[in-house]
């Protein structure tokens, strides 16, 4: 169902979502709160517009109501004109270049060399570490296409290696505009692609991208078991097996937070830090994991958002400002932390500063404000609240099809 309208009535919420599959589901609040083990009252409160719908709250309510939480997340949010809906594109091709694995394509065009093809992948890594969605959905499945036929055709590792690679981008973007099914099969992509490259990374990273998406799905517990079981005995002794150890860690920290373990949770979170201080000052940015401290940082504001110690998030954003100065991280990351923020001052009724944060977010990265679930959820609690709408808010109302 798309969200954007032509004014008649409201868009639907999450908390509406909810009410009217609990309702086709034939439940009332005590029986969807007793099935997904969280309170009537809550339930109560999200339905009405009272509290915002967390991530672990939705993916107990899509548990019990046997649905995908993209379902409940209303995703994927597509718009009433080209110009509105041209960021989903690219998906029909992307789906057909991910089925190229065996069976590669007839190029219409010349195939390119790897190094070009290589600066390709390098270059959608870079829009995708900035969020511009539109711009990596034009060069993918092309790229996809080319790499499917060096790999099949001639096997070389290297091949593999940048195949792997624009089909991790793939189901980051699938992901993101929560195509959870297409992210799937480009982690499925990946992991073919991973077992035939040189590198003994891939593979770990590839578990990287499932627990990712299985944390989308609210599979807490397996993703935790995926990653600590993709730790176990790596060899850590190069810099860039060390960021993968470390990204390893960070996804075990947010799903440990996610899941309620709050021990586990900064446990994790400080293997992580430890980890990132170990790494050289100037390390590269192996496979745009981007593991360094400033990143390491954000996702302890991260983990005590989802731990709702909102008190605590507030304390480490403080420490934010210098942390970037020293080591700036990309668009998305720097969006990432902003909707967390926007979450943690909305829970504490600091309205006035989570507008702050939330328009911050879209103008570090419009595209992915535009289509994560939490940026989306903070803004409608921010309409609930303010009688006369500030212009930023009336714009990101405007931009996210919520008016």
């Amino acid at each position: 169902m798309s969200e954007f309208n032509t004014g008649a009535g409201d868009p639907e919420t999450i908390g509406r979502r909810i009410a009217r599959l609990r309702k086709r589901a034939g439940l009332t609040q005590q029986g969807l709160a007793d099935l997904a083990h969280i309170s009537r009252s809550l339930i109560q409160q999200v339905e009405t517009g009272k509290k915002n719908a967390t991530p672990s709250l939705v993916a107990a309510v899509a548990a019990a109501l046997h649905v995908d939480p993209a379902e409940l997340y209303g995703q994927p949010y597509r718009g009433e004109t080209a110009h509105q809906d041209r960021v989903h594109a690219a998906i029909p091709e992307i789906r057909k270049a991910l089925a190229y694995m065996d069976v590669p394509p007839d190029l219409d065009v010349p195939l390119r060399p790897l190094d070009v093809l290589a600066a390709e992948v390098a270059t959608l890594r870079k829009l995708s570490l900035a969020a511009r969605h539109v711009q990596v959905g034009a060069i993918l499945p092309g790229v996809l296409a080319e790499l499917s036929v060096h790999a099949v055709d001639h096997g070389a590792p290297r091949a593999w290696e940048l195949l792997n690679a624009a089909q991790a981008v793939a189901a980051a973007l699938a992901r993101r505009l929560g195509y959870n099914d297409l992210a799937g099969l480009a982690i499925e992509r990946a992991a073919t692609a991973a077992a035939r490259a040189d590198d003994p990374n891939l593979p770990r990273l590839v578990q990287l991208s499932r627990a990712l998406l299985m944390m989308t799905i609210g599979a807490w517990e397996p993703g935790l078991k995926l990653v600590r079981r993709a730790g176990d005995g790596m060899d850590v002794s190069t810099p860039a097996a060390k960021a993968v150890y470390g990204g390893l860690h960070l996804r075990a920290a947010v799903l440990s937070a996610r899941a309620g373990n709050e021990s586990d949770a900064w446990e994790h979170f400080g293997a992580a830090e430890e980890i990132a201080r170990s790494l050289p000052p100037r390390m590269p940015d192996f496979y745009a994991l981007q593991f360094n401290p400033a990143n390491v940082e954000v996702h302890g504001v991260a983990v005590a958002v989802e731990l709702m110690d909102f008190d605590e998030a507030i304390r480490r954003d403080a420490r934010m400002v210098k942390m970037w100065q020293r080591s700036p991280l990309p668009p998305e990351r720097r969006a990432h932390h902003e909707i967390d923020m926007a979450r943690a001052l909305v829970s504490v009724n600091r309205f006035d500063a989570a507008l702050r944060r939330i328009v911050q977010a879209d103008r570090t990265a419009p595209q992915m404000a535009r289509y994560h679930p939490m940026a989306r959820e903070t803004v409608t609690r921010l309409l609930d609240h303010y009688r006369t709408l500030p212009e930023p808010l009336r714009v990101l109302q405007d931009r996210m099809g919520l008016s």
